[in-house]
């Protein structure tokens, strides 16, 4: 790369202007995290076991003494983000406790394991003595059904905020994703964190957390006296993250469109980590962005990755999209291509104006994902064996190419007619 080249990206690492503005798999994790694997034996959903005792845990993971910061509970605790944070919480001095809900007891060491479904209303026996819930157990999965991932996202968070006030909880933190401003070719770059959000595109994953955060900007008026935190983290990457976004660089070459500037700004789980452990002890709150200052152009992210791109007209590419997605060769909506093809950066203000800057930066971020991503071949967000990728990418696009066609002879015929 030429100096000329590496004074662009430092620029562009920056701090962005201070601007005001059924199948479950994935639930839980840092979003679309594997949930396959079994879980360990475990007493009935619903009990309550105290922190691990069968061996003394080491000093790094037992718990801080009493007396320090709330009582916190977080959701989707056994694996994901919700996993991460539990592990943070447990050896800091930010929470006096830290109760871990999940439909299984994970293997966090230095909480109470209390077992519960959270779409149950029984939810709020669970949250006893608690001051902080902090809910990361969203589903993001691409390979969910999207009536099965819109029926269990939303049903989790009216529940968990129907519990939280029945249990007197203080504060109810949650965690969506900068999706909700939407993606598009006119965007500012960066978006301002009171940016307007973009629509509802039914079946989309940020159609799920545009849901969510309705249910959040309309809590204080059914249950008053209890604050709610949003958090909106950038493009998420890490350990066990699998989202359409990580997918789209598991692809031979980068989908983009004709005319389009995508800009790519990723965050880090451990980064997200240490905000919501800021918005634990109410250093922050109201909604914030979270993710890496600044941005890198596509050019950028491909001398990054060795990942050439794939350029199509943008109208041919949503078509031909949306109609695979029909007829169930792609899992995700044409509304989700457009996080790929055009830029949804975010101004991480706030969390700048309380000292909190990130470890990553998107170069060494997009090293973690590209790391991450060996062994897995994805087009278009669906997951293929080694064998088919090559192949099945190259289907794809005369796919692409061959719609064009038949539709272009069709409006001809029709013209003629």
């Amino acid at each position: 790369m030429s100096t000329a080249q590496a004074q662009v990206r430092r620029k562009r690492t920056e701090p962005g202007p201070r601007t005001g503005r059924g199948n479950r798999a994935g639930r839980g994790d840092a979003p679309g995290a594997d949930r396959d694997a079994p879980p360990p034996s475990e007493p009935p959903a619903g009990a309550e076991t105290a922190p691990a005792r069968a061996e003394p845990a080491p000093a790094a993971t037992r718990a801080q003494p009493a007396g320090r910061g709330p009582v916190v509970a977080i959701t989707g605790a056994a694996r994901g983000l919700g996993h991460a944070l539990a592990l943070r919480l447990a050896t800091s001095s930010a929470a006096r406790r830290v109760i871990a809900i999940d439909d299984h007891r994970g293997d966090v060491v230095g909480v109470t394991w209390r077992l519960a479904d959270i779409r149950d209303p029984a939810l709020a026996g669970r949250l006893t003595g608690v001051d902080v819930l902090v809910h990361t157990d969203v589903d993001m999965s691409a390979d969910t059904d999207h009536r099965a991932r819109r029926a269990f996202n939303v049903r989790a968070a009216q529940t968990v905020l129907t519990a939280a006030a029945a249990g007197r909880v203080g504060r109810v933190i949650l965690v969506t994703s900068a999706m909700v401003y939407g993606a598009g070719p006119d965007n500012p770059v960066p978006l301002a964190e009171d940016a307007p959000l973009g629509l509802d595109d039914n079946g989309s994953v940020a159609g799920d957390l545009l849901e969510i955060e309705h249910l959040a900007r309309r809590s204080p008026r059914s249950h008053p006296g209890m604050s709610i935190t949003v958090v909106r983290p950038a493009a998420l990457v890490g350990e066990g993250v699998d989202t359409l976004i990580t997918r789209h660089f598991e692809a031979p070459r980068l989908l983009t469109v004709k005319g389009s500037a995508p800009r790519w700004q990723f965050c880090h789980i451990e980064d997200l980590v240490s905000a919501l452990e800021l918005a634990v002890t109410g250093t922050i709150s109201g909604v914030f962005a979270v993710g890496c200052d600044g941005w890198l152009e596509q050019d950028e992210v491909e001398e990054l990755s060795g990942l050439r791109r794939v350029e199509l007209p943008a109208g041919l590419t949503f078509g031909t999209v949306q109609r695979l997605h029909r007829i169930g060769i792609t899992p995700a909506p044409v509304s989700d291509l457009r996080y790929m093809v055009y830029p949804w950066v975010v101004d991480c203000r706030a969390l700048r104006e309380v000292g909190w800057r990130p470890s990553y930066d998107n170069a060494t971020a997009l090293g973690v994902l590209l790391k991450q991503r060996a062994g897995h071949h994805a087009v278009a967000g669906r997951r293929l064996p080694r064998k088919e990728a090559t192949i099945t990418a190259a289907g794809a696009t005369v796919a692409v190419i061959g719609t064009a066609a038949i539709v272009r002879a069709a409006r001809r015929r029709k013209r003629g007619s």
